[in-house]
C-alpha cells in the first residue's frame, strides 16, 4: 500500500498522542503526522489549508489522508468538530477519512459516529486496528 499524505492526531492526552504517533511510526504508513490538543486548534489549520492560507512551501501544512479524532477535549470536542468539519468544502473533505478514537463505548457515541458514517475506534490505538481502518479506506485509492 502506498504511504498516507499524512495523519492527524486530535487528542488532549499527552501519553495518547505520544503512544499513537510511535504506533504510526513503526507501522511506516506516512511520513508526515500532526498532532493538536483540541478540535479548535484541528479546525484552524484545516480551514487554512482549505482556504490555501499558507505556505505552500512549508512541510508544516499538509492535507491529512486520515484523522484520529478524540472525542472528550477541552474549547472544541470532537463533536463539534465534526459539525464545523462538514462546513469546509466538499472537495477539500472527500479524501479525508475520519475516525472517532475515545475510551467512550457509550452507544449514544458510537450512534453518532454511525450517523455521521465515521469509524469509531476504541482506545488503545493499536496496530490490528490502524489496519484494519486502512484495509476499510485506502484499499482501492491512492492515499
Amino acid at each position: 500500500m502506498k504511504k498516507l499524505k499524512g495523519i492527524m492526531l486530535i487528542d488532549d492526552d499527552d501519553t495518547n498522542n505520544f503512544l499513537n504517533q510511535r504506533l504510526l511510526n513503526r507501522m511506516q504508513i506516512t511520513e508526515k503526522i500532526k498532532e493538536f490538543r483540541n478540535g479548535k486548534q484541528a479546525f484552524d489549520f484545516l480551514y487554512n489549508i482549505s482556504a490555501g492560507h499558507y505556505e505552500v512551501t512549508s512541510p508544516e501544512y499538509f492535507k491529512p489522508a486520515l484523522i484520529l479524532l478524540d472525542i472528550n477535549m477541552p474549547v472544541m470536542n470532537g463533536f463539534e468538530f465534526l459539525s464545523l468539519f462538514e462546513k469546509l468544502d466538499a472537495d477539500f473533505r472527500k479524501d479525508i477519512v475520519l475516525a472517532l478514537l475515545s475510551t467512550s463505548e457509550h452507544s449514544q457515541d458510537t450512534e453518532r459516529a454511525a450517523a455521521s458514517k465515521i469509524a469509531y475506534i476504541t482506545k488503545p490505538l493499536t496496530t490490528q486496528k490502524v489496519q484494519d481502518l486502512l484495509d476499510a479506506h485506502f484499499q482501492n485509492q491512492e492515499a
